[in-house]
């Protein structure tokens, strides 16, 4: 998440689906052939070859040396220009001595414009928050705010991330409009590129092809990354994710095509001018309160899940990756503190174990959808599946680490982020997901009638 969040301040410079290239390019001598030696081609040389029978293996034995050397010279540059190249272009296939995209070096390159917009955004919403505490803000305004803040967060955690990005449940047309909607309030990028930079971010979990890395320190995980321009291995990773199941439904692609009116509508205007028509609160407590203020307490609760949840609390399930079990991130967030067991099994709808709705409004949202019919197919894992993970990766923090250790044999499910030199499978449509954890996974309100929606 966090969700990921995947979260974009007024249009992000760059994206992952963009070619990128550094200055490192093919030096002319990679695309330029061998030098060869002219041999003589005039009637007087060949006549002079023929007289002198003895010069011949001379000029033979001359040919091929200046042959072989230049082809050594040109070796040698071809082998320069390779080391000094950095990223390869689509085109290309790795060749000895290239730097894989993964080891570029982290580079600092800042967007001014988005610094620029979050300045003035954090302006804005310290005078909302003077408004607040002075008693400026009318308690109709205050509520108002409230219910279009939990309706921009539950359409991160419910939508973009549990349901897109992660497919842990399916859901009828009616709760897909409604979370299109409360997506968009959110105003965290469209749900194509949150979607896809979260899938990136569980693939390639805390390298440089994660958005967010959090090993590069707690305020590039937590807001620093929308600051400068992406890794190059944000990109080339970003382009291999699968995201053709997203691209083939309509209500994605039609937000992301007119992404920027509906946002500025739904996350600003709107909130706006609810509160200034219909109850007369003042323009400007309304546009710093109910729009500054919310937006950006909104991302914040986001940003948490990408660096406070990756860098503290408890591993229950796997003490060898930084995403960390956060009760105080999972009440901010609706739910997704839980983050070492989400990243373990991001498949599971309720990216938690510890009870469906303890901490986590999301999972009471998602099943009050399921229980009257819009929501189905739900994701989870079985406790056998979870005692097994713990027993094998758990820092010995788990509430029920007795009744784990009573356990006989383990099962063969292969970890999801063991061995693999990434943070594993996306989520429940990733072709890596273990086959032994694909068949140990349950699925809550399955669809009965095959001819619905």
């Amino acid at each position: 998440m966090p969700p990921d969040g995947s979260t974009a301040i007024m249009g992000r410079s760059q994206t992952a689906t963009e070619d990128s290239r550094t200055p490192y390019s093919h030096h002319d001598t990679m695309d330029s052939e061998p030098t060869i030696p002219t041999t003589p081609t005039s009637e007087s040389d060949v006549e002079k070859d023929d007289a002198s029978p003895t010069q011949a293996p001379q000029l033979v034995d001359t040919s091929v040396e200046n042959r072989r050397q230049s082809e050594e010279a040109t070796k040698d540059s071809d082998l320069k220009s390779m080391t000094q190249r950095k990223v390869p272009t689509k085109d290309d296939t790795k060749k000895e001595g290239e730097v894989d995209v993964m080891d570029i070096p982290t580079k600092v390159d800042i967007v001014w414009r988005n610094v620029f917009l979050f300045v003035y955004l954090h302006v804005f919403s310290a005078y909302g928050v003077y408004l607040l505490l002075s008693g400026q803000v009318m308690w109709q305004t205050f509520i108002w705010t409230a219910l279009i803040h939990s309706c921009g967060a539950l359409g991160i955690t419910a939508g973009a991330h549990r349901f897109w990005a992660h497919k842990s449940y399916k859901a009828k047309l009616p709760l897909k409009l409604i979370l299109v909607f409360m997506q968009t309030v959110s105003f965290q990028n469209s749900i194509h590129e949150w979607s896809r930079d979260h899938r990136v971010h569980h693939k390639y979990s805390e390298t440089n092809a994660d958005p967010h890395n959090a090993k590069r320190g707690f305020f590039f995980a937590h807001m620093g990354w929308l600051l400068c321009r992406k890794h190059p291995a944000v990109k080339e990773k970003g382009k291999q994710i699968d995201m053709s199941d997203l691209e083939a439904d309509p209500l994605i692609m039609f937000q992301k095509k007119y992404y920027v009116p509906l946002v500025l509508w739904t996350s600003f205007f709107m909130p706006t001018l609810v509160a200034w028509y219909f109850w007369g609160e003042s323009f400007i407590t309304a546009w710093c309160f109910a729009s500054q203020l919310r937006y950006c307490f909104n991302l914040h609760c986001t940003w948490l899940v990408n660096s406070a949840a990756h860098l503290w609390g408890d591993k229950p399930y796997d003490q060898t990756i930084n995403p960390s079990e956060n009760k105080g991130v999972s009440i901010f967030a609706f739910g997704e503190g839980w983050h070492n067991y989400h990243h373990v099994f991001p498949w599971d709808y309720k990216t938690a174990e510890l009870g469906r709705y303890k901490y986590n409004f999301t999972a009471a949202f998602i099943d009050f959808f399921a229980w009257i019919g819009w929501a189905y197919d739900l994701k989870t894992v079985s406790d056998k599946m979870v005692r097994d993970r713990v027993r094998r990766t758990g820092d010995g923090s788990w509430r029920h680490e007795k009744e784990a250790a009573s356990l006989t044999d383990m099962t063969d499910s292969l970890a999801s982020s063991m061995g693999m030199g990434h943070g594993g499978p996306w989520g429940w449509g990733d072709k890596d997901i273990p086959m032994t954890d694909s068949q140990m996974t349950q699925t809550l309100y399955p669809l009965i009638s095959l001819h619905e929606d």
